[in-house]
């Protein structure tokens, strides 16, 4: 029987529960399985980040609590990174914000531009974590069909935005389906926002990884779009910085009062000891992570090439992935992706995320991570994959 005395949160009740945990779970429930579902890379921070923060050990004033938006140390490296590597040159009218990680810069968006019962739209296949702060703080996240290719139709985007709309939100790379998109369909949504009145939110966490022969485009450094482009990086993925939660967005002034009382709240300041963290991953620059981001472009094409029987069998549906960590795959057979979650765990060992997480109609699809393994044991985990998938779906 249900305790009803002590009331909890029926806004938390209708927010979907969180995939990776629960993946992670049942991944711990068999404990030779070996995991190609949780996107992170198999490199660590470099090895410079410990020198950073014994520095730290010696100065008390970094024990304190710090500046609200990041010390100036950083904001003055991530300026001349955004200029020289995205081609954002902030204006007088703009500021950057540290954050836990690109997940608190999202919600601290959310935060600072929607009410209660306001929409943001989402494109589909959408990064779940999104959809899940947009519940969370009780409002509407509207989603947005991509064409068969996972790739935005400007037109739709156009259709669904109302009086509520508050921010259309991009991920490139996208997180699940790998694909880049192109710089005019990214422009296109700048204007498309601009002339409604509404933000452009770009996520770009993947920024680093990108398939031979493609380029990042930052929305953010289209010329006029400082009001109402808003741009999203982290540290985590690029650097090895997972567990150190740190991030940072690109805002217009207008909004730094309403970022200032999230920030204030929720987190107070950026942890100093992941902004000395981010400081020497800037200061190696390229240099460190270049041979890292080689080794996970090599694993993409170890992946599709793998996989590539299934799809010739009509098994699987493979679209092209650009880049980020990711291959999503269309399981032909109309499989419920949950069924294949397990039955992959349970007799062959080997974890994904399921596609409905990414959206309901993908609930034939199954996202597959590439990034957090090398060598032997890349090739075993995709054996196990191929074989598991070439029982299920036959």
């Amino acid at each position: 029987m249900t305790n009803t005395r002590f009331p909890r949160s029926r806004r938390m009740a209708v927010v979907e529960d969180a995939i990776i945990p629960i993946v992670a779970d049942l991944t711990r429930a068999y404990p030779e399985t070996i995991s190609l579902g949780q996107g992170v890379v198999y490199y660590p921070p470099p090895p410079e980040v410990e020198h950073y923060i014994g520095a730290m050990m010696r100065k008390p004033e970094y024990h304190r609590y710090g500046p609200i938006a990041g010390f100036d140390w950083l904001l003055e490296a991530l300026k001349t990174k955004l200029a020289k590597r995205n081609g954002i040159r902030l204006s007088a009218q703009q500021s950057v914000f540290v954050t836990a990680g690109a997940n608190m810069a999202f919600n601290a968006l959310v935060l600072a531009l929607c009410d209660t019962d306001d929409e943001m739209i989402l494109l589909a296949p959408y990064y779940f974590n999104h959809k899940m702060t947009i519940e969370m703080c009780h409002c509407r996240a509207v989603i947005v069909p991509t064409d068969d290719d996972y790739q935005p139709i400007v037109e739709r985007i156009a259709d669904a935005i109302t009086a509520k709309t508050r921010a259309v939100v991009t991920i490139s790379p996208n997180n699940p389906s790998g694909r880049i998109y192109p710089p005019s369909t990214l422009a296109e949504i700048n204007r498309l926002c601009a002339a409604r009145g509404i933000y452009h939110i770009s996520d770009e966490a993947y920024e680093d990884f990108i398939a031979e022969g493609q380029q990042h485009y930052s929305a953010g450094s289209q010329a006029n779009t400082e009001q109402h482009t808003l741009s999203l990086f982290s540290f985590s993925k690029s650097y090895g910085l997972a567990s150190w939660r740190v991030g940072y967005m690109v805002v217009p002034n207008t909004l730094v009062p309403a970022i200032n009382k999230v920030q204030d709240n929720i987190l107070i300041c950026p942890p100093t000891v992941s902004q000395l963290a981010a400081l020497a991953c800037l200061e190696m620059g390229q240099t460190y992570i270049q041979k890292h981001i080689e080794q996970i472009s090599e694993n993409r094409i170890r992946a599709l090439s793998v996989l590539t029987p299934l799809a010739e069998a009509g098994l699987i549906r493979t679209p092209q992935s650009d880049g980020a960590l990711y291959v999503f795959l269309n399981l032909k057979n109309k499989l419920f992706d949950n069924t294949v979650l397990k039955d992959l765990i349970i007799k062959h060992r080997v974890a994904v995320i399921p596609g409905f997480t990414f959206g309901d109609d993908y609930q034939h699809h199954i996202r597959v991570s590439y990034g957090a393994l090398t060598g032997e044991k890349l090739d075993t985990a995709l054996h196990y994959l191929v074989t598991g998938l070439g029982i299920l779906l036959k």
